[in-house]
């Protein structure tokens, strides 16, 4: 199987080390530290000793002295382990730490305050088009299966990614007791699905349930804590016209938004290309901003009368406003938003991303194959 090496660096601290399963954490683990002192707690004798006794930890440290590097996998299944990790840390004279995790929730349920700041927070995000290169990413490809380690790599990607949500009901929500009722939320994921890339009302999909708001509410924390989904909220900036207050929403990965979006006569994959390649763009500039190291915001923007700019990204490396269109050809239209962004804050530069092939400059609009923009998008370096 190829290898493809990853964008994330690690620090040179103890860190953790978060992303939704499949992201390839481990992989790139056993990669980057083969001698490192590895605690898988997804291995149930190993979850079994360790959340029985914590201090086992310092035990098994013990035997290994010159040990540079401990990785704890999934820490949150046991939580408790951390306070033995925060003494080790303190003592300063053990080893670096690195813990991974594909949910913070029953960290922070259970009061864990990650360390209290001694360990670095990082993010693991699916492929970037830029670290697949040309000769392996397709952006057809992409948009119908996603960018997933897990997926990319398997012998029958369909099949797996058909699989993963399940994967996710059955170890972390069931298995856990994080939801009383998987009917209702099995029904709330493919509500969901159709906020993907719009602005989320969750009233809608309380009634599209049948369940109450509060419900929803509680089930989309649930969502955002195994780090499926995400809320975009509004930039506000300098505001200088009234802008809606409702957040959008991404699943934070477009192959995975599919699989869940129901399917049939009425639900054909060519009538959800928008927002699947919306949402495609979203995870490559979440990622951006994860890799780069710079405190940058991601946004977007939408006035009371209809205006919209699907992302704005603010921060040390510059100021962009993303618009991001599923046809083959600019009309005019499509740069209402833009031109009325851009009239706002004329330090911006105004990106239009399409499925055409060549660049254009249009009314003052640089208009760019979405393709083409995906595979420049490297961390580190400014938006294209």
């Amino acid at each position: 199987m190829t290898t493809i090496p990853r964008f994330f660096d690690d620090p040179a601290s103890s860190f953790f080390l978060f992303g939704p399963r499949g992201t390839g954490k481990s992989t790139w683990l056993r990669q980057r530290f083969p001698d490192a002192v590895w605690i898988d707690l997804l291995l149930a004798e190993e979850h079994r000793d360790y959340a029985a006794r914590p201090e086992r930890l310092r035990e098994r440290l013990a035997a290994s002295p010159d040990a540079e590097t401990v990785v704890i996998d999934e820490v949150q299944k046991v939580p408790e382990l951390l306070d033995v990790v925060h003494e080790l840390i303190e003592s300063r004279a053990g080893p670096r730490f690195v813990l991974t995790g594909s949910s913070a929730r029953k960290l922070r349920r259970g009061g864990v305050n990650l360390l209290a700041g001694r360990a670095l927070l990082r993010r693991l995000h699916p492929f970037m088009a830029s670290e697949l290169g040309a000769e392996h990413f397709d952006l057809d490809h992409a948009l119908r299966l996603g960018t997933l380690p897990l997926v990319w790599a398997a012998a029958d990607p369909e099949e797996v990614l058909k699989a993963y949500v399940g994967l996710y009901l059955r170890e972390e929500v069931q298995l856990e007791g994080i939801v009383r009722n998987l009917g209702d939320f099995s029904r709330f994921l493919e509500a969901l699905s159709f906020s993907h890339a719009a602005m989320l009302n969750l009233s809608d999909v309380a009634r599209e349930c049948q369940v109450s708001r509060t419900t929803v509410e509680g089930y989309l924390g649930v969502l955002e804590d195994l780090l499926l989904a995400t809320r975009l909220q509004v930039f506000t900036r300098r505001a200088r016209r009234q802008l809606v207050a409702r957040p959008k929403l991404y699943w934070f990965d477009a192959g995975v938004f599919g699989s869940v979006r129901p399917r049939g006569p009425l639900d054909r994959f060519e009538e959800i290309g928008g927002a699947a390649l919306e949402g495609l763009v979203a995870q490559h500039l979440r990622a951006w901003i994860d890799y780069s190291g710079a405190e940058h915001q991601l946004a977007y923007w939408r006035t009371r009368a209809g205006n919209e700019v699907d992302f704005v990204v603010y921060g040390p490396a510059g100021f962009w406003a993303i618009e991001v269109k599923h046809g083959a050809v600019v009309r005019p239209r499509d740069l209402k938003g833009l031109k009325a962004f851009g009239a706002d804050y004329p330090e911006a530069e105004l990106r239009l991303l399409y499925r055409g092939r060549e660049p254009l400059e249009v009314a003052g609009v640089r208009c760019l194959p979405c393709e083409s923009y995906l595979l420049q998008v490297v961390p580190g370096e400014p938006l294209p």
